[in-house]
């Protein structure tokens, strides 16, 4: 861990820290396809032609895919290994269970 940079996740608290740079990086994403999100319900709404929502959902769709493996990403690089570090081994099972999840 670099100097100054704050463990992931404190104590027990369920929370994490990120570089503001990711953090940033990734509410953006999230405005991106909450925008895509309302523009699909907008379609649904003037009953657009189904292979055209079909798009839009597939391409709101792979942008999250996108946002959760930079989160992934961070969290393999920062949480779990600043946990195995400190012997909490366990974390590896939860690392499973999410990634069962994501696929």
């Amino acid at each position: 861990m670099e100097l100054n940079q704050k463990p992931c996740c404190a104590g027990n608290e369920r929370t994490t820290e990120r570089d503001e740079k990711l953090k940033q990086n990734l509410l953006s994403r999230l405005k991106r396809i909450e925008g895509q999100v309302r523009g699909i319900y907008g379609m649904i709404e003037a009953d657009a032609y189904c292979d055209d929502v079909i798009h839009q959902l597939a391409a709101a769709s792979s942008a999250l895919n996108s946002v959760s493996k930079l989160v992934l990403e961070s969290h393999i690089r920062r949480c779990l290994v600043d946990k195995i570090r400190a012997g909490q081994d366990e974390i590896v099972d939860e690392l499973i269970t999410t990634v069962g999840k994501l696929l």
